[in-house]
């Protein structure tokens, strides 16, 4: 990396080797950004924009989808640092409690030991030298990936102010009545030997059976139902839980089943009779139309349950095996699955096993132990969301959160105004202990709100009593639902952070946690600190792979990130990530865009290499460093030692004489540009506003501006050289957002001592707008195409020189530009030509190339002759796959579209050679 700290550039800092490497660069400039962190001052005077980092797990690594994300929020942060807010970027790692508790449990079972030999004090001590030792490798890798993060405020949800801040909510949601024990249906890991939430589960669709069971009725004279006479018949997917059954349910209005309302049913292969109850929540659609009610091992069916005041007695236990007294004796102590098979045989020889039939069923399976979750019914601490929601939902409704894009603020308010009371108990030792304590009457003892730090059985005021804490801890969620808050120091709303950067500006994140982390944090950010905690939500899609599947360890299809950074480099891969980033679909892997990323870099590389080049060459009397100087200085004016805002500065060579069209006409469309990727940024649309400059940058500056200013700064004209520089500088610093190592070395190389991250954004100027160079040089672009259209028509190479003359009313203008488009076309324009000609046509302007002395007539004519037969080939075979429906059908979804676009390039191309051929009638 160029050294920029030095009063005193050292003479190659003008140089930049022939190649560009990534590998040479980054890692200088991200052990750069970790050594001197953006740190932002809450003291200083400028508008604050906070974005804090969706915390990653302590346990885990560098994923595309942490990659897209933070590049994102990098993006993001770099920009508004620029625009001169005061910027905060805050880094920090989940405590992920099964997660971690599970990587160190097969650390203690590799020793032959479990957490109950260490016990739960030496266990935690366990976890916290995994942690210190081992985890948080994911920060390090967002180091690479150049996040310009303030690691100084760097938090991790088990900190001490952030633990007491988890605290602080647990003791007011109690306190207020919100947060309350009790017995209710919820998510078991049989493995893990806890509760879930719904975000720990993965939903799977599995091939598994239905079966359709007879219940015998207790009046056998009852005519038929939905069978034989004297029955009821049930649809069930999970037969071996019928032994839990507490009721049959159908829906009121269904007529099939209105006489049976009231009756009674035995349940098969036992003696137990159960009542036939009528509940809207039964889909008279599903299986045979009536349910068998099992409260404690399905959620709806509990629901159902609490109506109508039923019981919920389990028949499989913790560990996923079937107990009770309920349990017919051969099937007791067997595993789930098992039992499932057994009672199915059972069934099948009683005679109440009436069909099995083939049935896709959606089942949960634990995120970490990919075991299918049990619902069970168990007493666990509830946290009342309803009273919460409805501030979100009004927060809404006044403007005051916003969804980019739009359309998931209604996915947002269906799940507020729908929300269920939260399971925020876990059965592990790993994480916040929850302050409960109890007495041997079992009555819940919880801090004051006043002193919610000090323990229950060190409260003199319980001093008289045997006092036992609860030994669960919290579900993570508990504690990260606090996190735009906790991290800047709530519940001390008073402290220099807190007031200065909440609430913050923006999150960004993945739609997938829309419901449990960003809601939530919704609802938390109210509640506890009467504001939204996000004044903008930024949603992106998931990362999945080229053939449109999410990646995963079991399929195999996982892409590591850093591998990438490694093959492209980082500023491609960031590239790549934004470029790919659309409205918040889902991403497909494609290793195209990597290689353009590349290309990109390569391209800008090369072009400020020909700069300081041109920059180092001089004028006569001036060479080497005196050169640079001169021209720097003449080009923009100096301001405490750095240049002017890059509007101030050119505008400072706006008002140049010896400016050419090339150099007028570059000025106002970069203008332009800058307008139009500032206005995309500012809208949170990043990947428009990489294109834009991705288009502007490689078409118009380096293929046009610097092929057009080549015949100037051969005759070093000074207009022009300062042009070059300041142009190229005012494109580093829109690029730097996005890629900013490659962007941050070539701003070095031009002369700068302070780093480009800490320069100012540039500022669109209406005044540098130049219609009348814009229409000109366009009429030189036009000629140029067409003297290029005109080569490859006759066969020639793009080197070949080709005698051409231009017609039209513009005709004058590019006459008077002729050095600009004889240099970039490689064609020579001459007054007139005799002979037989062959004309091009682009936006008005038109050129005439001579056939005789170029090319044999007959042979030509014959040639495009055969291109054209062989156009219409390629037409007729795509259209034909486009017209069978098997095709577009069965076809991904990529090929199809190669197929339309085959028509398209084909359609277009036999247009003009059918143009050309028209002159030959």
């Amino acid at each position: 990396m160029t050294d920029t700290t030095s009063p005193d550039l050292p003479a190659e800092a003008n140089t930049l080797a022939k190649a560009f490497d990534p590998a040479a660069i980054e890692p200088a400039w991200a052990a750069r950004w970790r050594n001197e962190p953006f740190r932002a001052d809450a003291s200083s005077g400028k508008e604050p924009f906070t974005i804090v980092i969706p915390p990653p797990n302590v346990t885990g690594n560098l994923h595309l989808g942490h990659a897209l994300d933070n590049t994102l929020i990098d993006t993001l942060i770099r920009f508004k640092r620029m625009q001169g807010f005061e910027a905060l970027y805050l880094p920090g790692m989940d405590h992920a409690g099964i997660s971690t508790q599970v990587v160190v449990e097969r650390q203690l079972k590799n020793e032959g030991l479990t957490r109950l030999d260490l016990g739960r004090e030496a266990f935690v001590s366990r976890v916290w030298a995994w942690k210190n030792e081992s985890g948080g490798m994911i920060l390090d890798q967002l180091t690479r990936l150049g996040a310009s993060v303030d690691w100084t405020r760097e938090r991790f949800t088990m900190d001490e102010e952030l633990s007491r801040a988890v605290r602080a909510q647990f003791v007011r949601l109690y306190h207020e009545g919100l947060a309350y024990r009790g017995e209710r249906i919820v998510n078991w890991d049989p493995a893990s030997q806890t509760t879930l939430s719904d975000l720990e589960i993965d939903r799977e669709v599995r091939k598994g059976k239905m079966y359709t069971l007879r219940y015998t009725l207790e009046d056998a004279s009852l005519p038929a139902s939905n069978g034989e006479s004297g029955e009821i018949r049930i649809a069930t997917v999970r037969p071996e839980t019928i032994f839990a059954d507490q009721a049959i349910a159908v829906h009121p209005e269904d007529e099939r089943f209105r006489h049976l309302i009231g009756q009674r049913a035995r349940i098969p292969l036992t003696d137990r009779l159960i009542p036939i109850i009528a509940d809207e929540a039964v889909e008279r659609e599903f299986g045979v139309g009536a349910l068998k009610i099992t409260p404690a091992h399905d959620p709806t069916d509990f629901e159902i349950g609490e109506r109508h005041g039923l019981a919920r007695p389990s028949v499989i236990d913790l560990d996923g095996n079937l107990a009770g007294d309920l349990v017919p004796e051969q099937f007791r102590g067997m595993e789930r699955f098992a039992a499932r098979k057994a009672v199915v045989a059972a069934l099948a020889e009683s005679g109440d096993l009436l069909e099995e039939k083939d049935h896709d069923t959606a089942i949960g399976l634990s995120e970490r132990t990919k075991v299918p979750v049990e619902p069970i019914v168990s007493t666990q601490w509830f946290v009342h969301m309803r009273p919460m929601a409805e501030r979100v939902l009004a927060g809404l409704d006044a403007g005051e959160i916003r969804l980019t894009p739009e359309r998931y603020t209604k996915v947002n308010r269906d799940w507020l105004e729908n929300i269920r009371d939260w399971n925020i108990s876990r059965q592990l030792w790993w994480g916040h202990q929850i302050p409960a304590w109890y007495d041997d009457e079992g009555n819940v003892y919880v801090p004051s709100p006043e002193n919610p730090d000090l323990d229950c059985d060190q409260d003199p005021r319980y001093a008289h009593l045997n006092l036992r804490r609860d030994p669960d801890v919290f579900d993570t969620w508990f504690s990260s639902n606090l996190w735009p808050f906790s991290t800047l120091g709530w519940p001390d709303t008073d402290c220099e952070d807190y007031r200065k950067f909440y609430p913050t500006q923006v999150l960004v994140t993945g739609y997938d946690i829309l419901f449990f982390w960003v809601a939530r944090m919704e609802m938390a950010g109210y509640h506890f600190t009467g504001q939204a905690p996000f004044s903008t939500v930024m949603l992106h899609g998931l990362y999945l792979d080229a053939k449109g599947q999410k990646m995963s360890k079991s399929k195999g299809n996982g892409i590591d990130p850093l591998v990438l950074m490694d093959q492209y480099g980082t500023d491609a891969c960031r590239f790549a990530w934004v470029y790919l980033s659309t409205g918040g679909q889902d991403i497909r892997h494609d290793e195209r865009r990597y290689e353009q990323g590349r290309n990109f870099a390569n391209k800008l590389w090369n072009a400020a290499r020909f700069a300081l080049l041109r920059l180092s060459e001089g004028v006569p009397g001036l060479t080497g460093e005196d050169a640079l100087t001169h021209y720097v200085r003449a080009a923009v004016d100096r301001q405490e030692g750095e240049t002017l805002r890059s509007r101030d500065a050119l505008a400072a060579l706006r008002t140049r004489p010896d400016l050419t069209l090339a150099d007028r006409w570059i000025i106002s469309r970069l203008d332009e540009v800058t307008g139009e990727a500032t206005a995309q940024l500012g809208a949170y649309d990043i990947g428009a506003a990489i294109r834009t400059l991705y288009s502007f940058t490689w078409d118009e500056f380096c293929d046009w501006y610097i092929e057009a200013a080549k015949p100037a700064l051969a005759q070093g004209q000074l207009g022009t050289l300062a042009t070059l520089k300041a142009v190229l500088e005012h494109i580093l610093k829109l690029l730097h957002p996005f890629m900013p190592f490659i962007t941050s070395e070539l701003y070095a190389a031009l002369g700068h001592r302070r780093q480009l991250a800490l320069h100012s954004w540039p500022q669109p100027d209406p005044a540098l707008h130049d219609t009348e160079a814009t229409r000109a040089f366009g009429a030189l672009r036009a000629a140029v195409s067409a003297a290029r259209s005109l080569k490859n028509e006759l066969g020639l190479a793009p080197q070949d020189r080709l005698n051409v003359t231009v017609e039209g009313p513009l005709a004058p203008l590019v006459q008077e530009n002729a050095r600009v488009v004889e240099g970039i076309a490689r064609v020579t324009l001459v007054p007139s030509l005799t002979g037989r000609t062959l004309s091009a046509v682009e936006q008005g302007v038109t050129i005439r190339a001579p056939l005789e002395g170029t090319v044999d007539v007959g042979d030509w004519l014959t040639k495009q002759r055969k291109r054209l037969a062989e156009f219409d080939k390629q037409i007729k075979q795509a259209q034909g796959k486009l017209n069978n429906e098997g095709f577009v059908a069965r076809a991904p979804a990529e090929v199809v579209e190669e197929e339309r676009r085959r028509v398209q390039d084909f359609g277009a191309q036999k247009e003009r050679l059918e143009q050309v051929l028209a002159q030959f009638a």
